[in-house]
């Protein structure tokens, strides 16, 4: 098999009056990798859902090799050579690597004869870029095994085109770089071609030979890597040189007392299983504390035990140097605020209108509340001011708050938390899947908080972004703290290293210098 040439002619697509995308032509050339850049709803997805045949394509073509494709359906493109990676999981929790291996064919006979299928496998095996052994199951896999098994699948059906959406993002560093490296060796030895679907600027420019940049359904611009720069490519995405500016302002100052005290911490999983294993953490008044890890490593469950979500098994949580267990009277009296991962899920009444949602905090409390009557009037005039400030997208006050885009809940979620004064900020993954006005709005505001004397505990799955903000990063891995440095000393190897595991961070000595964000 030899990597195939794919293009696209004019192509677009509609969801009732909306045009997700719109005329893209673009050529991805054999041999290859291909990256595709774009601001969340830019018509990334759309576009590769309809190179694969999971939508058809209103107007416009799909050449492979030069020739016109009628690709109505994943089993087509499948047929044609097409793989994909989708950016969430897809394998059988239950079935081993083998299993999950052979069903991704799709087509298999009732009995099938094992010891061809696993000798056949172990060949495969001996060949892929990684390898895993073939009877574990996927519960036995962390997460970056587990986004290599559906790579995997899709190298198994010997695909003359493979894409590959956010295929990084539950990776450690060298991980990630493994999996690009050998990716891309792959596709410029000719075996096939790829598309990849990223918003880091690092693995274009170390990985991509081409990339293409949407905005707004449309191709603002497509070529080879070599001519581009992060700072062009950004502006590209965003059309705007100032919207794509993404350093926060950040003041010298020497970090306060302790205001987070965490000692002892356990916390049990979803399925009894110890999540958070005996964690000690310290958080100071004007400082931004980082927290890296891969997925899974427990760094969830910590931050929902910190903001009263999930039960504290054993250990003490202190603020101000008092005990704390997360309670709306503590919250209000230690100025204690949060913007917990998925605001709209986790942070909001998402039928309760934009003002209600605002005022969830303090509704009951004076000058809001008067002898048990909410003073809905002031409440909204208050919501009104803060949609201004905070630039909330919004047909009104009185609008669902599920209504709102995934920015704008989030600006409407910062403005309710940082509203007066705030001493400690607990934020996970606050710009998952945003835009870059919206990153650079919420990043700037978490900032500014910190630059005000708030203490800041920050889990994000982003390096880069850790880098960029945090004064101070922790590694989570296997429910505890295994690294804690300051961020000025950081790199992503040595950060990269610990979150594979203790076993991994007699590898992380090197290279003392902080990387670029």
């Amino acid at each position: 098999m030899t990597a195939l040439t794919l293009d696209t002619y004019q192509l677009t697509k509609r969801f009732g009056a909306f045009t997700a995308l719109d005329g893209v032509t673009l050529k991805v050339r054999p041999g290859t990798v291909h990256a595709l850049l774009g601001e969340n709803g830019a018509g990334k997805s759309t576009l590769v859902k309809c190179i694969v045949g999971y939508y058809r394509p209103d107007e416009g073509a799909v050449l492979v090799d030069e020739r016109e494709r009628d690709i109505h359906s994943p089993t087509v493109s499948r047929d044609l050579g097409i793989g994909m990676v989708y950016q969430h999981f897809t394998v059988v929790p239950g079935m081993t690597v083998a299993e999950n291996l052979l069903l991704a064919r799709g087509r298999l006979p009732l009995a099938i004869a094992w010891k061809a299928a696993k000798a056949e496998l172990a060949a495969f095996m001996a060949t892929a870029p990684f390898a895993l052994p073939l009877d574990a199951t996927p519960m036995d896999l962390s997460a970056g095994e587990k986004q290599k098994l559906e790579i995997l699948k899709q190298l198994f059906l010997q695909p003359r085109l493979l894409i590959l959406d956010e295929p990084t993002s539950v990776l450690t560093p060298q991980e990630a770089d493994e999996v690009l490296g050998a990716l891309s060796a792959r596709a410029r030895g000719g075996a096939c071609s790829v598309i990849l679907i990223t918003h880091k600027f690092r693995e274009v420019m170390a990985y991509a030979d081409d990339v293409s940049v949407l905005r707004r359904g449309r191709l603002i611009e497509s070529g080879p890597v070599a001519q581009r720069t992060p700072e062009t490519l950004a502006v590209a995405m965003v059309g705007d040189a100032k919207a794509a500016a993404d350093a926060p302002e950040r003041e010298t100052r020497a970090p306060g007392a302790v205001k987070l005290c965490i000692r002892g911490l356990r916390v049990l999983g979803d399925r009894g299983e110890p999540a958070v294993r005996a964690l000690d953490l310290d958080v100071r008044a004007g400082e931004i504390v980082g927290v890296a890890g891969v997925s899974g490593n427990g760094q969830r469950e910590m931050m929902q035990s910190l903001v009263g979500q999930r039960a504290v098994e054993s250990g003490q949580v202190m603020v101000d140097g008092r005990p704390f267990h997360a309670r709306r009277a503590e919250n209000r009296a230690r100025k204690v605020r949060s913007l917990p991962e998925e605001p709209l899920a986790n942070a909001c009444v998402g039928d309760l209108s934009v003002a209600a949602n605002m005022a969830l905090r303090d509704y009951d409390q004076r000058p809001w509340d008067r002898a048990g009557a909410v003073r809905w009037g002031a409440l909204r005039e208050r919501a009104r001011e803060w949609i201004a400030e905070y630039g909330v997208k919004t047909q009104g006050e009185r609008a669902a708050i599920r209504s709102l885009s995934g920015g704008n809940v989030q600006r409407a979620v910062l403005a309710r938390e940082l509203a007066g004064e705030v001493q400690l900020l607990l934020v996970s993954n606050p710009v998952f899947g945003l835009d870059f006005a919206a990153v650079a709005e919420i990043h700037g505001r978490i900032m500014k908080a910190r630059n005000a004397g708030a203490a800041v505990l920050l889990v994000s799955e982003d390096l880069d972004e850790l880098l960029l903000l945090a004064d101070r990063i922790v590694v989570m891995s296997e429910g505890g703290i295994v690294h804690d440095v300051p961020a000025a000393a950081a790199d992503r190897r040595s950060l990269g290293a610990f979150m594979g595991g203790k076993a991994h961070a007699h590898d992380a000595e090197a290279e003392p210098v902080r990387e670029a964000a």
